[in-house]
């Protein structure tokens, strides 16, 4: 076994890798940017070694830096996690010229499975099962056009070296190619440096089903299925393990596939095969296509380590070190179910858009595994992906586990920024996921009901005003008399953008009565615990002027100086801004044109993805701020209308 490795990662993975290296008495070394000196994976490791700027480019993607950082501090491995250099293979190359050891697959596995039309030549020869389409080189428009009506509509188009959705579009009609495959070439560009794409039938009902492969570099094992087909914008939400509704003789056929393909490369180390499944009528053995293969770690492996008890980490250090394989297949079985949620700071009711923040407060409950790469007062940087952790949850059954996710759900605690903690509560709880009738386009077609915003109550606004007065700690039993007389005061609060004044009669330190529109809340402190009507209180953060209350997934509100109520009016629908820090990737808009609401005026790149800026209402352009290839700060005006009167 190594004595010390460098993690060539941050965040998340950067500290479960560590988790189990630390668990195998393996020092580890981190690397960080400028951005990240007082991060998680920073305060965790044994050494930390600063490599460059905040820009992934200047850091996270530095192979040189990292490597040199391995060798000045005696690293004997690199271990990649999964984005940035993880699926490099001239990074691996030079990490073995260095005389270290990449705890991964070989640079020529990487390569093989890299683009996807290359890996679905390799796969077919195998005898894996592939998706109908067009992976040919050619990538004239006329060419693709054509392939795409023998194929026949609807069709994908994907990028070849894609992965997160990105230089992917669904075109259901051949008058929408052209444009849709433009779109796809510009962000393929973009994201990878590489416009050439291919063409697949899309599948009407698709399940996206993968397996966990592990190989030693000559054989392979599978550590069964999971299901990945929650998805929105073909990025995964929620995933589980095993399959619902999976087969033995689909779960053996699907396994057997996807060792093949391993054994076919080579494969060393942990990855993925993923495939789409049509799922029309149910699982069966002959409706499953390769669609890629994931050479590295998977965001969602917790779930596979939950059913099978394997530590899949540790099986990356062991055989790469030298180890074979741990086990084999007959050794391999699965236990219950298990759930994974991937928890963001994000809006959701704005389109999902990646946000930003100090995370004022951050715990999460006991009964579930909580994968985690930020703390309580670390910032939700712009410059990387804006996962706050991964909840984990495992029972007996499918629907004992999803209970305990749905349960986890309402349970975590987040401060100081928006999330996604209340669209994962909806899902858990959504009735046609529960029932297991789940595929890719569940949530596009319930969307309108996953994304509703909890409204606070009369309870919980009761108790954000107690948080807001700080009468909810430490007060004394004659706190609030006034002459002997109950005390009255007014509290006016902000939630969801509606004002509202509560009328607070303080009986005695732990004793207050609020009115909330036409109700009374009785607020009683009872055993050194906070009861709302009898019922105990949930728990409350406040950071300045802003209080949380911990119920129905979060619920903020901002306490409002009653002299500048003016101040948190609406924002300016003139006024179109940048919502995050980032790149304007192109102006739509001009001056003196006319547009409607719901116009598209720009597309700012942001935090890896593209984020169309929209007309607020009908009006005019009176003036463009930016143009393109401007790098802009959140809160940045970037096109004005003229005054609407």
């Amino acid at each position: 076994m190594f004595e010390r490795i460098l993690i060539a990662n941050r965040g998340e993975i950067a500290c479960r890798v560590m988790r189990t290296a630390r668990s195998l008495g393996v020092e580890v070394v981190a690397v960080y940017s400028d951005a990240d000196r007082g991060a998680a994976h920073v305060a965790m490791a044994d050494v930390a070694v600063h490599i460059g700027g905040s820009a992934p480019a200047e850091s996270y993607l530095k192979g040189e830096a990292i490597i040199a950082a391995a060798l000045e501090t005696g690293a004997e491995a690199i271990h990649p996690g999964y984005g940035f250099l993880s699926e490099n293979p001239d990074f691996v190359e030079a990490v073995e010229a260095a005389g270290l050891v990449f705890i991964g697959p070989s640079a020529a596995a990487i390569r093989a499975m890299g683009l996807k039309d290359a890996a679905k030549a390799l796969m077919e020869e195998a005898g894996v099962p592939v998706v109908p389409g067009y992976h040919g080189s050619n990538q004239d428009p006329e060419q693709l056009s054509g392939a795409a009506d023998t194929i026949g509509y609807p069709v994908l188009i994907k990028a070849v070296a894609g992965g997160g959705g990105k230089g992917m579009r669904l075109v259901e009609r051949p008058q929408d190619f052209a444009d849709a495959l433009e779109s796809a070439r510009g962000e393929a560009r973009t994201a990878f440096g590489n416009a050439d794409v291919l063409i697949e039938k899309f599948v009407e009902k698709p399940r996206h089903i993968e397996v966990q492969v592990f190989g030693d570099g000559t054989r392979a094992v599978h550590l069964f299925e999971r299901d990945c087909s929650l998805q929105r914008r073909h990025q995964k939400v929620i995933e589980e393990a095993p399959a619902p509704g999976m087969t033995e003789a689909m779960r053996a056929a699907m396994g057997q596939a996807a060792v093949r393909a391993a054994e076919a490369i080579g494969y060393s180390g942990a990855g993925t095969v993923e495939f789409i499944v049509d799922g029309s009528d149910g699982l069966r053995a002959d409706r499953f296509w390769f669609m890629e293969m994931n050479t590295r770690l998977q965001v969602e492996h917790p779930v596979t380590e939950a059913i099978t008890g394997v530590d899949l980490v540790e099986w990356q250090l062991r055989v790469a070190a030298g180890e074979a394989l741990p086990a084999r297949q007959e050794d391999l079985t699965i236990s219950g179910h298990a759930f994974e949620a991937r928890l963001y700071a994000e809006d959701v009711p704005k389109g999902f858009l990646p946000a930003t923040g100090r995370l004022s407060h951050l715990a999460f409950p006991e009964g579930c595994r909580a994968d985690s790469g930020v703390r309580a007062g670390d910032e939700i940087s712009p410059f990387y992906d804006p996962m706050i952790a991964k909840v984990i949850t495992h029972g007996p059954t499918r629907a004992v586990a999803l209970r305990r996710l749905a349960r986890a759900l309402e349970r975590c605690e987040v401060a100081g920024t928006v999330t996604n903690l209340g669209f994962l509560g909806a899902l858990a709880r959504h009735e046609g996921f529960a029932r297991g009738d789940v595929d890719t386009g569940l949530i596009a077609r319930d969307i309108e009901t996953l994304v509703v915003a909890p409204l606070a109550g009369p309870q919980e606004t009761a108790l954000a005003a107690l948080a807001a007065l700080d009468l909810l700690e430490g007060a004394s039993a004659e706190a609030g008399f006034a002459l002997w007389q109950p005390l009255g005061r007014d509290v006016v609060l902000v939630s969801e953008g509606d004002e509202v004044t509560v009328r607070l009669r303080t009986l005695s330190g732990t004793a207050h009565d609020l009115r909330v529109g036409e109700t009374w809340v009785a607020a009683r402190r009872v055993d050194g615990q906070w009861r709302l009507d009898g019922a105990p209180a949930p728990g409350v953060a406040v950071d300045g002027a802003r209080i949380t209350v911990f119920a129905r997934y979060g619920l903020v509100f901002d306490l409002v100086d009653p002299l500048a109520r003016d101040s948190v009016a609406g924002g300016d629908a003139a006024l179109i801004e940048a919502p995050m820090p980032g790149l304007v990737k192109a102006v739509f808009a001009r001056a003196g044109q006319a547009v409607t609401k719901g116009d598209r005026l720009a597309v700012l790149e942001a935090m890896k993805m593209e984020h169309s800026l929209l007309a607020a209402r009908d009006g005019v352009v009176a003036e463009v701020l930016v143009a393109t290839g401007d790098q802009v700060s959140a809160g940045a005006a970037l096109v004005r209308l003229e005054d609407d009167s």
